[in-house]
């Protein structure tokens, strides 16, 4: 005899088909079962030790993949703020665009001043007119180069030796008086005029110009024996014997005074 058993659970509906046997049993027994949308859930429910209901592996990973979708309100407010991005503000230009202008006209702004005021700032004393320079201000003095092989001819400044060793020595010293910020500008010429004894010192002569206006200040601060000194022993400290070769001076060696 078929028996047809149709059951409702929480929505669901199950269709069990049942063949049960007659009289003396004959007859194989089926069952037809039809399970409905909870099946699924149903399913990821597992039998405990007490009977009780375990929630199995899947059924975990269903429930954390659901905390993680976005709530309606923030679904909402994304897309609000997508809304108003894409909003046009006049003709096809729409709001993202026209923030992305904003904010590379600042930026070229901000360049284009710096760049202004670099150009229109001048340090008034950078400006100056050399030829209202005419007052002298001169310093003689000596140092020894140690590294330097004394010779008969260095007695003789006409000599070829003796003039190829000077004016490297004009040299060295121009380059280092006219690269100072403080002097550069009042820097005119060195001189070499004599080299002596087997220690081989060279004497020399340094000529300064400055304007008559500024003389009494220029003489007791910026041309002054102590500043004129200290420039030429500090580039002497900071030189290299070794890269300097035969043109290396003895820092100790430097004396100068000023020329009245």
């Amino acid at each position: 005899m078929d028996i047809e058993l149709q059951t409702k659970t929480n929505g669901a509906t199950y269709l069990s088909k049942e063949q049960v046997p007659a009289g003396n049993g004959d007859g194989a027994a089926y069952r037809i079962t039809e399970v409905g949308e909870e099946d699924g859930l149903l399913s990821a429910q597992t039998s405990g030790c007490n009977g009780g209901t375990v929630a199995s592996d899947h059924a975990v990973e269903t429930q954390i993949n659901l905390e993680k979708i976005h709530t309606p309100q923030e679904t909402s407010a994304v897309c609000r703020i997508k809304g108003e991005l894409n909003e046009v503000i006049f003709w096809r230009v729409k709001l993202w665009m026209a923030i992305i202008i904003l904010f590379f006209f600042i930026f070229a702004v901000i360049i284009m001043s710096m760049l202004l005021c670099s150009v229109i700032h001048e340090d008034k004393d950078e400006i100056f007119d050399p030829s209202t320079f005419q007052v002298p201000q001169c310093f003689n003095g000596s140092f020894q180069l140690p590294n330097l092989v004394f010779t008969e001819e260095l007695f003789t400044m006409s000599s070829n030796e003796s003039q190829t060793l000077a004016g490297e020595l004009r040299e060295k010293l121009a380059d280092l008086y006219r690269s100072s910020p403080a002097l550069g500008r009042y820097f005119s010429k060195a001189d070499i005029y004599a080299f002596r004894n087997q220690l081989l010192l060279a004497d020399f002569q340094l000529t300064f110009l400055m304007p008559a206006e500024h003389q009494d200040q220029l003489r007791n601060i910026t041309l002054s024996r102590k500043m004129v000194y200290n420039v030429f022993r500090q580039f002497l400290y900071d030189q290299e014997p070794d890269e300097s070769g035969q043109m290396y001076i003895d820092p100790v060696s430097l004396k100068m005074f000023l020329k009245h």
